[in-house]
Parts: C-alpha cells; sequence; structure tokens
C-alpha cells in the first residue's frame, strides 16, 4: 500500500469515526432534550394548578379556624 493509499485510508477512518461520535452526540442532545421537556411540563402543571391547591388549602384552615 502506498503512502497515498494509506493517507485515503486514514482519512475515510478519522470520517467515519467523526461521524460516530457527532451521532453518539446527538442521542445524548436529544435525550437531554426529552429530560428538560419533562421538567417543563411538570413546572407547567404547577404553575396551572398550584393556585387551586393553595386555595383548597386555605379555605380548609379558614373552616377549621371557624371564619366561615
Amino acid at each position: 500500500m502506498s503512502d497515498s493509499e494509506q493517507e485515503v485510508v486514514e482519512h475515510k477512518v478519522r470520517r467515519a469515526v467523526g461521524a460516530s461520535a457527532m451521532r453518539r452526540i446527538g442521542d445524548i442532545v436529544a435525550a437531554e432534550q426529552r429530560d428538560d421537556e419533562q421538567k417543563a411540563g411538570v413546572v407547567r402543571w404547577f404553575v396551572r394548578y398550584a393556585w387551586l391547591v393553595a386555595l383548597g388549602i386555605a379555605l380548609f384552615y379558614a373552616y377549621w379556624a371557624g371564619v366561615i
């Protein structure tokens, strides 16, 4: 095998390794984005419904204290 052929093979190997690494990085980023979306969904739920829970607790406390 001549030097130029070996360089071509080495170049192809480097490209294949780089492409594989990029796919792995893409998988990791996609997994992190899914986790972030789940966390954002939980936060949205709390923002949407936490005031109802707080109101229920306040009403229960007012009933227990004899205000209502």
